[in-house]
């Protein structure tokens, strides 16, 4: 059998299988350099902005086929690299492997990323990995200053928003997100039916903020269902409900609304008209659309809590209230479709605001099978290029020591986990 190189892997010798192993390798990691260059120019240009994305990297995922989490740390590393013009060139080498980089990019200054370079170049990278990880202290001047820097100041913009700005020490930050974490994890086990490990954090950490304030609000051993989740009052015309006109929308002893923000929260909210409370989403049908959509139906969005009903037919324009008419949509998405000029067909086909529809996953295109090696061919690899590290006993006290010799560089206490 042929390869796509044209020589069978069966007819090499096993020098020949090592040989052309290792250099596939460097030319792999040379095109994954380029095309994190490809990442930050997409990203400087701000290419994401109109495709309905909260960020890069969730664009990166559905674009080009990755898990949320390696796309969150391929955008991490490719904001890194201009500034780490060393390491950079060597990863465009092929010299460095991607697991390499993607730990020096952690640590690395342009000051001392030279020496980093030489660290990296006689350690295995799961050595490397383990060394620069436990390269963390702090000093209790510094964690003193941290203490006394605390705050949080709170504000209504004049926009309508509500401006939260605010620092904590390291232990508290860790015990905030522990918080967040904790409400994803309860989040999953009752909505999954399950103790296995959730995956990785596919919500904001603002949305997070807002379930834990959720919590907090709920009574002693209770849950909300979606149309109590909001235990605020919007007070607004039925006629910014029910037509598109900009009908009075307030915020109980708060700024005024957009009528189409209005217009979103109704979709799934109790309603009060005239004293008499009504709930738009019965828990049987709820149930069912959780069961059918599993998550938001947005194209490319993985988020599977925070989520909200929305109708296609607005309820309060004469839309039913049937499984037929609605869709989960997670809130930033929901805000999409009602202030951000997007569009769901009554086939639950998105459209951009300029009405282009949107592919629910774009085929990747089909490359060359020699494009990698033709791309790097002014480059000089071959079987020798790649760095490995020498893969001797790792002495962790003494490479942290190396370390922090090479520079003084402090992180301060981790606060996430």
């Amino acid at each position: 059998m042929a390869t796509a190189l044209g020589v069978d892997p069966g007819s090499l010798s096993l020098d020949e299988l090592e040989a052309e192993l290792a250099t596939l390798a460097s030319h792999l990691y040379a095109g994954t350099c380029r095309w994190l260059e490809l990442v930050s120019e997409f990203d400087r240009r701000g290419g994401f902005a109109d495709s309905g994305r909260a960020s890069l990297s969730e664009w990166l995922a559905w674009r080009c086929a990755l898990t949320p989490r390696s796309a969150r740390e391929h955008v991490r590393v490719a904001r890194s690299l201009p500034g780490l013009p060393l390491i950079h060139a060597a990863f465009a080498r092929g010299e460095l492997s991607y697991a390499k980089v993607r730990a020096l990019t952690r640590i690395a200054t342009a000051p001392n990323e030279g020496e980093l370079l030489d660290l990296a170049a006689g350690l295995t990278a799961a050595q490397l990995e383990r060394a620069l990880s436990a390269y963390r202290r702090v000093t209790t001047g510094e964690a003193r200053d941290l203490q006394e820097g605390t705050y949080l100041a709170v504000s209504w913009e004049p926009d309508g928003s509500l401006s939260l700005r605010g620092r904590l020490a390291p232990e508290d930050g860790a015990l905030l997100l522990r918080a967040l974490e904790a409400m994803r994890d309860a989040r999953w086990r009752k909505e999954r039916g399950s103790a296995e490990p959730r995956p990785a954090r596919q919500a904001t950490n603002a949305e997070a903020l807002v379930a834990v304030a959720d919590a907090a609000l709920a009574h002693e051993g209770e849950s909300r269902p979606g149309g109590e989740r909001y235990q605020i009052v919007v007070h607004t015309d039925e006629s910014a409900l029910a037509h598109d006109g900009d009908g009075g929308c307030q915020l109980d002893d708060g700024p005024a609304l957009a009528a189409e923000t209005a217009r979103r929260l109704a979709c799934d909210a109790s309603i009060t008209r005239n004293g008499r409370k009504t709930r738009t989403i019965p828990p049987p049908l709820r149930r069912a659309l959780k069961t059918r959509d599993r998550g938001c139906r947005f194209p490319g969005c993985d988020n599977r809590r925070f989520l909200d009903a929305h109708h296609l037919h607005h309820w309060a324009r004469g839309g039913p209230t049937t499984l037929a008419n609605l869709v989960l949509l997670c809130r930033r998405h929901h805000q999409l479709v009602h202030e951000g000029g997007w569009h769901i067909d009554q086939r639950a086909r998105f459209h951009d605001p300029r009405g282009h529809p949107l592919p629910a996953a774009p085929p990747l295109p089909r490359g060359h099978p020699d494009h990698l090696a033709q791309r790097n061919r002014d480059l000089a690899i071959d079987a020798r290029t790649l760095k490995p590290g020498t893969g001797d006993p790792l002495p962790l006290a003494d490479t942290v020591h190396a370390l922090l010799t090479i520079s003084p560089y402090r992180v301060a206490l981790a606060t996430s986990s």
